[in-house]
């Protein structure tokens, strides 16, 4: 994450409601709740190091609402664990305040539950503290884009999914990939979902020794047909696609599944965006909207970890519903 780029140029639409014609940039305000002293210093002195954000703080959960009704500020980076009032009812009474701030928590609770719990109430962000220090700048980059971040493995491909999700991951080595895909792919097969993979060719037997060597019945899910994998080395065929994931979803419902989801390893877009073709690879992510948009579809974008085109980065997040990073 590039140091000292958490700010908004004037002209947007924050700006504007906040300090028309001001010609400078609006620093975002930031209120951290946290009741841990060592982390509530670790994260106030990350951004304070790291951005140009307003920083306040609070380990009080009941003087964390008063003050953000006070201050207004932009973004409350939220613990659920505090004193007075836990973080959830800290989130509902800050949606009922007159400028609503954005929520992102920072938590140790890793469960799918309490997640889903914290985004339902109007969250754009959830960061596990154990991937702190990875994950809080670029959620709080995503979160001021108003988009929706989330840290890897804390929901995507667990089978407990309701609605379809359009995932970016961007992933620092080959070794992250290939965790990732794992995770991923293998939750998906233990629960009855269906796979579609794509991938280079060469991957094809890397990916397939790394699930076995996990235990998954990759063998068994490739003679039932919910498991494909396409190469991205050939030219993209999106009728092919569309009726691979519904003959990948009859399949499951035949193997005894109720309601499958189809989980798409979406290795393309990724591959373009390595050979320097990022508008081919943010065209494809928004024909891929199309293909979550009608079917039911869990699909993680594997992305390398690459920071020297800013904008380019911006616009291709915006295509996703969640951003993580490993």
């Amino acid at each position: 994450m590039p140091s000292k780029v958490l700010a908004w140029p004037s002209g947007g639409k924050r700006a504007h409601s906040r300090q028309e014609n001001n010609p400078l940039t609006v620093r975002p305000k930031i209120l951290v709740v946290e009741d841990f002293e060592k982390f509530r210093q670790f994260v106030v002195s990350t951004l304070q190091d790291k951005t140009e954000c307003v920083v306040s703080e609070s380990s009080d959960g009941l003087e964390a609402v008063q003050r953000a009704e006070e201050q207004k500020p932009d973004l409350v980076l939220l613990d659920i664990g505090l004193p007075s009032l836990n973080g959830m009812e800290v989130a509902r009474r800050l949606r009922r305040l007159t400028i609503p701030p954005k929520i992102v928590f920072v938590s140790e609770e890793s469960s799918s539950e309490i997640v889903r719990q914290a985004l339902n109430l109007g969250a754009v962000g959830y960061v596990h503290k154990l991937r702190a220090q990875t994950d809080l700048l670029p959620a709080i980059e995503v979160a001021l884009e108003r988009r929706r971040f989330v840290s890897s493995g804390l929901l995507i491909g667990e089978g407990t999914n309701t609605q379809a999700r359009h995932e970016i991951l961007f992933c620092s080595d080959t070794a992250a990939v290939l965790k990732a895909f794992a995770d991923f792919v293998g939750n998906a097969l233990k629960s009855g979902n269906p796979v579609l993979v794509g991938a280079i060719k060469s991957c094809e037997n890397s990916f397939y020794q790394e699930l076995k060597a996990r235990g998954v019945e990759i063998d068994a899910a490739i003679q039932r047909g919910t498991y494909a994998f396409l190469d991205v080395d050939a030219p993209p065929d999106l009728t092919k696609t569309h009726d691979a994931v519904r003959r990948l979803s009859e399949a499951a419902s035949r193997a005894g599944k109720e309601h499958p989801r189809v989980a798409v390893w979406g290795g393309r877009a990724g591959r373009m965006w390595t050979e320097g073709k990022k508008d081919e690879a943010i065209r494809l992510e928004q024909l891929a909207n199309e293909l979550v948009k009608h079917h039911d579809v869990d699909m993680l974008c594997p992305y390398p970890w690459r920071w020297e085109d800013h904008s380019a980065f911006k616009k291709v997040c915006a295509e996703h519903s969640v951003v993580s990073y490993r």
